[in-house]
């Protein structure tokens, strides 16, 4: 996942861990020799267009908005082709109203004819506050919330780790994302909510009381499943 930071200073660019004290609480449960969290990839405003989603303050959210506004007047003034002024007309009065332009309810093909990279505040946007950027790797895990990710975890032996995923993924998708091996060789995927497991105290004393699951390809892996996957070689 591509973070840019738009009008927020103080936070260096590169990877960032997201803090989740749920990985926390897992490592206190398994025994793993290290820990190993969710990462982001955290760029500046220069990198926006490019980025997957945006964190903004409450200042630089209006900047963000402004600047679309402005692309979106430029462009209806070319008189561009339907359905792109249908959907940049939606867009222009939401933006008039200081909303994002997500806000604008396009259709399908209003969207394609738009583009997801041309305005900023068509992706999703998470405003800060400034004690949230003072504990940033923290404020991550609302931010992947907010913006259509979670994460699964793999637990014991080398390491307990959270591994970053977009929401509505299937098992054989979360998979690949350790390995594109795991995802085409995929058998069943064993699986323990993460409720259950804490209940339980552990992996171990959650499968001793039947809750660990196995499921097939079409399982949408929820938010801080742990999983193991099963798979040929």
């Amino acid at each position: 996942m591509k973070l840019s930071l738009f009008g927020v200073a103080g936070i260096p660019p590169g990877k960032h861990n997201v803090k989740d004290p749920r990985l926390d609480q897992a490592h206190r449960l398994v025994e793993a020799k290290k820990k190993v969290y969710a990462q982001v990839d955290v760029t500046g405003e220069e990198d926006a267009a490019t980025a997957d989603a945006l964190v903004v303050s409450a200042s630089s959210r209006l900047d963000a908005i402004l600047r679309d506004l402005e692309f979106v007047e430029t462009r209806l003034e070319r008189n561009p082709p339907e359905p792109e002024r249908t959907a940049l007309e939606k867009i222009k009065a939401s933006l008039e109203t200081e909303q994002l332009a997500s806000a604008a309810a396009l259709a399908p093909a209003e969207a394609a004819a738009v583009g997801l990279n041309v305005l900023l505040t068509l992706k999703p946007v998470v405003v800060a506050t400034a004690a949230e950027l003072a504990a940033f790797d923290e404020f991550l895990v609302r931010v992947l919330a907010e913006t259509g990710y979670c994460c699964y975890l793999t637990v014991g032996g080398p390491e307990n780790r959270a591994w970053l995923i977009r929401k509505g993924m299937t098992a054989p998708e979360a998979a690949g994302v350790i390995h594109t091996d795991l995802q085409k060789g995929f058998i069943r995927a064993e699986v323990i909510g993460f409720e259950d497991f804490l209940a339980a105290g552990g992996e171990t004393q959650a499968k001793r009381a039947n809750k660990l699951r196995l499921e097939t390809k079409t399982y949408v892996v929820q938010d801080f499943d742990l999983v193991n996957f099963r798979f040929t070689k």
